[in-house]
């Protein structure tokens, strides 16, 4: 019976040492993979602008679903209006800027009263220190305000575990066409 209970320990003790040993080298723990247990981690920050092309020949975004025309919600809310996009995000303003990814998903205009979209999107990273990382966001987007916040729900690649924000202005709109082009600083933690 002593024998037992000296193997179960000694047995113990290796298990604790092996996972000592993973956490001294870097493995992923319970607080995720960006360092060791009990140290803050600084958040990654990306910055580049979205353009999202609704007219001319080549949109980058597409409204599949139109909103009712019998509706008792403003005119101005679209409310029920569905769109997809693939949109390039580029490192400055310009259309014709290096490109860094683009961004994949879809915008509803869920709000009655205002233009609110819901929107649900793929950061799919294609150059830099990230190409082939994506993050998922998903949040409320009322893109007449100055500044929106849309919370990063996932990722992948590098931005496994992924958790933060983004930070939307509007850099400029055409309000005749839709077309507008966005900046974007995204902080995550990964």
């Amino acid at each position: 019976m002593a024998k037992k209970g000296v193997t179960l320990l000694l047995f113990l003790v290796l298990v604790v040492a092996a996972e000592a040993h993973q956490l001294q080298d870097g493995e992923p723990t319970a607080v995720g993979h960006a360092g060791r247990r009990g140290e803050a981690a600084a958040p990654t920050h990306l910055h580049f602008y979205f353009h999202d092309t609704v007219s001319g020949k080549s949109p980058t975004a597409v409204r599949v679903v139109e909103p009712p025309a019998a509706s008792s919600s403003s005119p101005l809310s679209m409310f029920g209006m569905v769109n997809v996009m693939d949109d390039p995000l580029t490192e400055g303003p310009e259309k014709d800027s290096d490109p860094v990814g683009r961004a994949q998903g879809l915008y509803m205009a869920s709000d009655q009263a205002t233009v609110g979209f819901l929107q649900a999107m793929n950061l799919v990273l294609t150059s830099g220190p990230y190409n082939g990382s994506t993050l998922a966001l998903l949040g409320r987007n009322c893109p007449l305000d100055a500044v929106r916040e849309l919370p990063v729900v996932g990722g992948t690649g590098a931005f496994r575990f992924a958790r933060g924000y983004a930070l939307l202005r509007t850099h400029w709109l055409d309000f005749r066409t839709g077309d507008a082009t966005v900046e974007y600083d995204v902080y995550v933690m990964h």
